[in-house]
Formats: C-alpha cells, structure tokens, sequence
C-alpha cells in the first residue's frame, strides 16, 4: 500500500536523520542502502543523480526544519546537499556524494574546498557527511566528522 510506504519511508528518514546527529555512519549507511534499493528502479540505480535523489527523499523529516540548498556553490567547489537549520540548535548538515569512490574522499572533498565557509552567518555545529556508492559491490559507506563554526566578530 501507498500509504504504508509513506509512513515506512517516514519513520527510515527519521532513523536516519538521528543516526546522522549521532554520528552513526553505520546506520547512515544501511539506511541510505534500503532507500536507495527500495525507490528506484534498477535502469535508474547506478547513476549519479539517483544518489541525490535518495538523499532529497532520506532526509526529507527535515523539511520543517532546514532549509536544503542543492549545488551551493563555495568559491572552492559546489557543495552536493546543504541543510541549514532554521533554529539554532539543530546543527548545519553538509553533505557531499561519491559515486565509485570513498566516503573520506567525500570529507576530504569538503575540506579541501572549505565548503563550511559558505555558511556565512552561521555559528554552531556543522556535521559533515561523506556518502559514497561502490555500484561494482552494491555498497554504500558514511563518513561523517562534526565541526564548530564562530562568526568571525
């Protein structure tokens, strides 16, 4: 049933939203792995946009809370997924996507480019989330490391 999978899909993104607060790169992993098995179809699998695709709809029990900024543009790079917190106790999530690669290239990627300093007016936590696909081993992996932000004042 259609509804039985909204409320499924509901509850996994919830899960997957307090693994990632948790730093739980396991449970990031397998949760991003059932999303992405479950909702697309398997010509459409094994492509980068579809990874997108299943970050928009894993992380979608943050829509009341964030503001998701795809392809925000750093000076550096284009970060992939950006979620910016409406309220200042949830922290900023910046995440960036690998296909065939590794989740520390991920991180590595979001350093190097300094892609929390697009966050211009924002202090706090930042959590950085590293997601790669292997299509060859059908296997996700997460990375994730958390930082403080100061504003520069």
């Amino acid at each position: 049933m259609k509804w039985e999978s909204n409320v499924w899909m509901i509850i996994l993104s919830k899960q997957l939203y307090q693994a990632t607060l948790a730093g739980n790169e396991t449970a990031v992993a397998e949760a991003i792995k059932e999303i992405h098995h479950t909702n697309y179809a398997p010509t459409f699998y094994n492509d980068e946009q579809a990874l997108r695709y299943v970050i928009k709809f894993a992380y979608i029990t943050c829509v009341d809370k964030y503001l998701k900024i795809e392809e925000l543009p750093s000076g550096h790079g284009i970060a992939d997924v950006v979620y910016l917190p409406q309220r200042r106790t949830d922290p900023a999530l910046i995440i960036e996507l690998k296909w065939n690669n590794t989740d520390e290239a991920a991180i590595k990627q979001i350093k190097n480019n300094d892609y929390p300093a697009i966050l211009k007016n924002y202090a706090g936590e930042i959590i950085l989330v590293g997601i790669n696909y292997n299509e060859k081993t059908d296997s996700h992996t997460c990375k994730i490391e958390k930082i403080s932000k100061q504003l520069p004042f």
